[in-house]
């Protein structure tokens, strides 16, 4: 199997050209970098979280953010050009829609969402993926990362901080 079929990567696709849920594309594909390259901070999969990432700061005016981060994303897919992990995607389209999108947040443009540019089987697989998405109100895809459950992400941190103080 192509790893641009695996369901993580076809759900990122779905939430990214489905209902635009950066938020949720940033989540399934973290998971599954974790899974394939554990660290590698240069994989291109690290280029789409942070293309997600970036539009959703965005999404949210976060400006001076949405560009940090769709820089980075920028280059790394630069830096990986003729990866696997762009088969699929029509990777000098990428390029230019995520040039495009900095050069509006840099003239402080409103957000303005994109599709990605799948290969026809991919583009399949996402759109039999978006029909079973649940639908979601564009305030609640504005502020989803403040709605979620952050308990065990503020007990990790607490445990982390515990233990860096009985070392000192």
């Amino acid at each position: 199997m192509h790893p641009q079929h695996h369901t993580l990567f076809i759900d990122y696709c779905a939430y990214f050209n489905g209902h635009q849920d950066f938020f949720e594309c940033h989540e399934v594909l973290e998971e599954f970098w974790k899974d394939i390259a554990p660290g590698d901070k240069k994989h291109p999969l690290v280029g789409y979280v942070q293309l997600a990432t970036g539009l959703y700061h965005w999404r949210r005016d976060n400006y001076i953010g949405a560009a940090r981060i769709l820089e980075k994303a920028l280059n790394n897919f630069q830096h990986n050009m003729g990866h696997i992990f762009f088969d699929e995607i029509d990777y000098d389209k990428l390029l230019i829609q995520l040039s495009d999108s900095l050069s509006a947040i840099r003239k402080g443009k409103s957000f303005q969402a994109f599709q990605l540019p799948l290969s026809p089987i991919l583009e399949e697989l996402a759109l039999a993926r978006i029909q079973l998405l649940p639908s979601s109100s564009s305030n609640y895809l504005l502020h989803k990362h403040m709605l979620r459950d952050r308990s065990h992400i503020l007990a990790e941190r607490q445990e982390s901080k515990q233990r860096k103080s009985r070392r000192q």
